[in-house]
């Protein structure tokens, strides 16, 4: 969802966190081994949809500029961290302020007591420099 707004409402936001997010609806189609969730969620395999491309947040990049923190675990087959690593190159080339954390040794939940906590001060780290007052 985290990408879907980064290019749907720009300017609503100071900042996102994108943990396992979809940056290319059609890729997840095809890289995810979990295709139940896809077919399910989105109306049957990619090829059958007759709107996909509508909602596909990759077509919105553009306009992305909102300042991104992006998590992603390298273990997650229900959404491939190059997911994660797509949408941070787009943020990077669209000259959005962004962050990258991966996790090599997690799936798509972050679970092992050290990484939980470098993810909760990765995030609170993030919010709390972009919502300060001023």
């Amino acid at each position: 969802m985290m990408n879907w707004i980064s290019g749907n409402w720009p300017d609503r936001f100071k900042c996102l966190v994108n943990h396992a997010g979809i940056f290319d609806l059609r890729a997840m189609a095809y890289e995810t081994e979990e295709l139940w969730f896809d077919q399910w969620d989105n109306g049957g395999p990619w090829t059958t949809r007759s709107d996909a491309e509508k909602w596909n947040p990759v077509n919105h990049v553009a306009k992305w500029k909102t300042p991104t923190l992006v998590i992603h675990g390298e273990r997650d087959y229900r959404i491939p961290y190059s997911q994660s690593l797509a949408a941070f190159t787009a943020l990077q080339q669209q000259g959005a302020e962004s962050k990258l954390l991966v996790f090599p040794d997690e799936n798509h939940w972050v679970l092992k007591p050290k990484n939980s906590i470098q993810w909760h001060q990765t995030v609170f780290d993030w919010v709390g420099k972009h919502l300060k007052a001023k």
